[in-house]
């Protein structure tokens, strides 16, 4: 699949022949090849034309479109999936509030356990006893997630490992230039923070068109409840993926000097007096400057499009095409009724 994404504030997308032509400041900044176009990611204040509409609509373009922070606000959909008996299906179990818990365990358990071996193989790696201990005290919580009885205890424990986890992933970062103290989300206090975000915003939006694909609702998960606008199932099935795809790939930037420390945009970090998301864009602490932003987005493609042994499956499959695996295991477990999820494992990688 071609993905382009669009990152710089106040462009203008128009129809050029076949092509689309961005614009910035009434100046032509690259035109993009119509063919073989199947997603469009515009983070920010982007403007479309009505040919571009009509181009994306005619070509069936997904057109995914985020906030200017990052945040998930809405999706070009041409149409929804044709078996409307999958979302029948989900919708059903996860109102089942047994199934949902079920479920909803899985995935904490999952995500646990993987940041727990992430630790444990940094940690033994570089001889770090405090994120070893961090391994250990990850992993007694992961077994302690068959016990939740409710989903306030259940999200407790999965906001307590993280704590737990984002204490010790300071440990990891040996590049000098770069500190990590605690995770901060809206907005990003420190360029650590700024990357983690960035780069989960893009890895849900992978999950999200998984699910699109697999013609489930993104809108209804289990662990996240549901909010207006919000992909709740999209932010539960990104979870089992945050540390070996995104932790891991900032971690590796960082200390590899791939990322330097000019390459951030700062500002006076006690503003908090934000009007809207723009208001919030234009004040935020810390961001990437625009060139360093595409050279990350190209990063990732790489990264993505990655093979690995894909476990059990005894085949290789890129990181999309095992996310896309994962969604449709999920898929089953909907519709056969049954909430034995099993998330991705760091357990076959490290």
């Amino acid at each position: 699949m071609q993905r382009v994404y669009i990152l710089d504030q106040g462009s203008y997308l128009r129809k050029s022949g076949p092509n689309l032509a961005l614009y910035k400041d009434r100046k032509l900044v690259e035109e993009i090849p119509g063919s073989g176009l199947e997603q469009l990611v515009l983070m920010g204040y982007t403007s479309l034309s009505g040919g571009v509409i009509d181009f994306l609509i005619r070509n069936r373009v997904e057109t995914v479109f985020l906030s200017p922070s990052g945040g998930f606000r809405g999706r070009l959909n041409i149409d929804e999936h044709k078996d409307v008996q999958r979302r029948r299906k989900q919708y059903l179990n996860l109102s089942d509030d047994g199934f949902l818990l079920a479920v909803a365990r899985a995935v904490v358990q999952g995500k646990l356990r993987n940041q727990a071996r992430f630790l444990q193989a940094q940690g033994q790696r570089n001889k770090l006893q405090d994120a070893l201990a961090m391994s250990q005290a990850l992993k007694a919580l992961s077994r302690n997630v068959r016990d939740a009885r409710d989903m306030n205890t259940l999200r407790g424990m999965e906001g307590h490992g993280s704590n737990m986890f984002f204490r010790a992933f300071g440990l990891l970062v040996k590049n000098p230039d770069f500190k990590f103290t605690a995770r901060s989300k809206r907005p990003p206090l420190d360029p650590v923070n700024a990357l983690l975000s960035f780069i989960y915003t893009m890895l849900t939006s992978e999950v999200l068109s998984a699910i699109r694909t697999a013609g489930l609702d993104p809108g209804l998960g289990a662990l996240h409840e549901p909010a207006y606008g919000r992909p709740s199932l999209a932010c539960d099935l990104v979870e089992e993926w945050r540390t070996y795809i995104a932790d891991r790939l900032v971690l590796q930037l960082i200390n590899r000097g791939t990322v330097k420390k000019d390459d951030f945009v700062h500002r006076d970090h006690t503003r908090t007096d934000f009007v809207d998301e723009h208001d919030l864009v234009q004040k935020r602490p810390v961001e990437l400057k625009p060139g360093p932003r595409r050279a990350l987005v190209q990063t990732y493609e790489n990264w993505m499009n990655q093979d690995i042994q894909a476990g059990k499956l005894g085949k290789k499959l890129s990181y999309r095409g095992y996310i896309l695996h994962q969604v449709r295991h999920f898929l089953e477990c909907i519709t056969d009724d049954n909430p034995d999820y099993q998330p991705f494992s760091l357990s076959e990688k490290m």
